[in-house]
């Protein structure tokens, strides 16, 4: 049997930079995004002079971040005449701008393992874990039932993964050995500094896919990716 790669499809949203990028629709997306957020609600026109670029390629941006949930639109009437339509973004584009959840997660780790060091700070992994493991099972549940066969449910952990940030996909062997591969580290910076973090992820996968699963490669190791061979548990 040959080698089988399922891999997600990726979904790629542009990030908002405070650089000015040039060329291209999704490029004037990006700045009427960070206009509007560093303007407030804006005119069509206004956004045109203040981006050096036309009213109606604006105007034609600025429909498809509305279709997209991204801007929305206000009609303001000023005396007699036409009214005028303001655009401002939503709180669906926040997720488009810089952030820095990293540094904060970091810090609460830092600030649990000084009040209760390193029991407290496998306890609170050990708390996500369980969180996390609810709302897996429940969605593997859901989308392949309780029953389905290891390999289905290693492939649909793949997409839990992947939807996490992690490139996951799933690899069968010739031989029939199932493996997991992470191609990036969604929490790196975390990974680095508190490896119950990667202990957590390991016996969470372990418990929701009710099998055996030994980490070959790891990322914040060193390695390109992060890798479990996984196979049934011995029968009792």
């Amino acid at each position: 049997m040959p080698d089988v790669t399922t891999r997600p499809e990726p979904v790629v949203v542009p990030s908002v930079t405070g650089a000015r990028p040039s060329g291209g629709p999704s490029n004037l997306r990006r700045e009427l995004l960070l206009r509007l957020r560093l303007d407030g609600p804006s005119s069509p026109d206004q956004l045109a002079e203040r981006l050096g670029a036309s009213r109606t390629g604006v105007l034609q941006q600025l429909r498809a971040l509305e279709a997209a949930n991204l801007v929305t639109r206000q009609t303001v009437r000023h005396g007699v005449g036409r009214p005028r339509h303001l655009y401002d973004v939503t709180a669906d584009a926040q997720d488009l701008f810089p952030s820095n959840y990293d540094a904060l997660a970091a810090g609460l780790l830092a600030a649990i393992e000084a009040v209760g060091g390193d029991d407290l700070l496998d306890q609170v992994f050990a708390a996500r874990r369980r969180q996390l493991g609810t709302r897996v099972r429940d969605q593997m549940a859901e989308r392949i039932g309780n029953d389905a066969p290891l390999v289905d449910r290693v492939r649909e952990l793949a997409v839990v993964q992947a939807d996490q940030g992690y490139l996951a996909d799933t690899v069968l062997g010739p031989d029939g050995t199932i493996r997991l591969r992470e191609h990036n580290c969604a929490i790196y910076h975390i990974a680095e500094g508190s490896p119950a973090a990667c202990q957590a992820e390991l016996e969470l996968f372990s418990e929701v896919l009710g099998a055996d699963v030994v980490r070959e490669q790891h990322i914040a190791s060193g390695d390109r990716c992060c890798s479990y061979r996984i196979a049934e548990r011995p029968a009792d």
